[in-house]
């Protein structure tokens, strides 16, 4: 597919006049559409909820506009619950999804009434310690071990990961829940990530259909809900075909009345936790070139680094880059294209060809609407930038402010000696 920005250099040139670069910008109109097309592909099932991840982009003013398309939270830290609640976001329509969690975290989740989603069954006796209010409707996180094949290749493999309850785990938790009180039961699972195959979520779907038929069966419980997580990604290359969300939520419909409804569980709501999918491509990062370097490579130097976008420098991601105004030029130059820190691989790109870029011009960086400016942090005391929010009505609102030195030397306690900065 053909990566557009949804800035214009003359665009940029206008925001820059007020917002220094690098910024994340995000385009409010194209979020609200994919929200809708997103409901409207799972409006089959009465009960659908998506509950955004709010970990892959912790912006108050995105969670208020999805929350006012209908969302949830999907949360796994105590700061992610306090932010949720403060935008509004409450009880059932949090979902608590969290590992290796603290005491204080469970009991917040608690008191907030949200729907808690047990990674592991030891946490149980824990949580009974340390919270002891059991409500009437609770989940556990499956993993069913070995590897995900979908379409004769592997997809992931789940033995490897940290996540979820071993299925005989489950059926124990689950009665273990029961005698505590609990009346409604979900069941949770996350098998691959980023995955660009519509097949993933029906293939997902089966698997945890016929585990839910299995289980209440052997349990007797009720199986209010199935939450099919995350892991429906977007093409990040150009030569990526995107996922069809109406094919996906098709094939889930499809599974669904194939296991679920002949079982008589008609009344299984079905969620979903996207992230990626809801907000990546709807979110760049906009930056300057800044410097050139002509030694055994070209490079081109940005005014943002990994600090800003980690993804390429942690794992090698691939974010598409465009230089605004330059669209339509020929990419005859081959660049590395990196940021400011003492490390080697704070680089945006390597042996990436591109139009020539002068320094002065823009860069925007492809897909960073989610996982993003969240993964930021202060290495060399890098300070994260601002994110600004292109309205519906073209006009630009800064959502969050740019960080100062001010800001970097906030949790020292040395009465006086920074009194100066600003």
């Amino acid at each position: 597919m053909e990566k557009k920005p949804f800035l214009t250099l003359q665009q940029v040139q206008e925001i820059t006049k007020t917002y220094p670069t690098p910024f994340h910008i995000y385009d409010e109109k194209a979020i609200r559409e994919n929200a809708r097309k997103v409901k409207e592909a799972f409006a089959w099932n009465p009960g659908y909820k998506e509950y955004f991840a709010v970990k892959a982009t912790p912006t108050p003013r995105l969670i208020q506009i999805l929350h006012e398309e209908g969302f949830g939270c999907d949360c796994s830290s105590l700061p992610e619950l306090q932010l949720s609640d403060v935008c509004g976001v409450k009880e059932h329509d949090i979902m608590f999804s969290s590992n290796v969690t603290p005491a204080e975290d469970y009991k917040l989740a608690s008191d907030l009434n949200t729907i808690i989603n047990f990674d592991d069954i030891t946490h149980l006796d824990f949580y009974d310690k340390v919270v002891g209010d059991w409500k009437e409707t609770m989940s556990c996180r499956f993993n069913p071990g070995g590897d995900f094949v979908l379409n004769n290749s592997i997809m992931d493999t789940p033995q490897e990961a940290k996540y979820g309850m071993t299925r005989e785990q489950l059926v124990e938790a689950f009665k273990y829940m029961k005698q505590k009180g609990v009346k409604h039961f979900g069941i949770h699972a996350f098998l691959a990530s980023n995955t660009v195959a519509n097949a993933y979520y029906p293939a997902l779907a089966r698997i945890l259909f016929q585990l839910a038929v299995d289980v209440q069966k052997e349990t007797g419980v009720h199986i209010a809900f199935i939450n099919l997580s995350g892991g429906v990604g977007i093409p990040y290359r150009p030569s990526q075909e995107p996922n069809d969300i109406m094919a996906i939520g098709e094939g889930v419909h499809q599974a669904y009345d194939e296991v679920l409804v002949p079982a008589g569980m008609d009344d299984v709501a079905i969620y979903t936790e996207m992230g990626r999918f809801i907000l990546g491509p709807y979110g760049a990062l906009v930056a300057q070139c800044i410097h050139q370097k002509h030694t055994y490579k070209e490079y081109a130097g940005l005014d943002a680094c990994a600090a800003n976008l980690m993804r390429p420098a942690m794992y090698g991601a691939y974010h598409h880059i465009t230089v605004l105004g330059k669209e339509n030029a020929l990419c005859d130059h081959t660049y590395d294209v990196t940021g400011g820190l003492c490390e080697n691989n704070d680089k945006f790109a390597v042996d990436r060809n591109l139009p020539q870029i002068d320094i002065g011009d823009y860069v925007y960086i492809h897909d960073t609407g989610a996982h993003g400016f969240s993964m930021g942090y202060n290495y060399n005391a890098k300070l994260r930038s601002a994110e600004l929010l292109l309205c519906e009505d073209g006009s630009v609102e800064m959502i969050r402010r740019a960080e100062t030195p001010k800001d970097y030397f906030a949790t020292f306690d040395f009465t006086g000696l920074f009194d100066n900065i600003k």
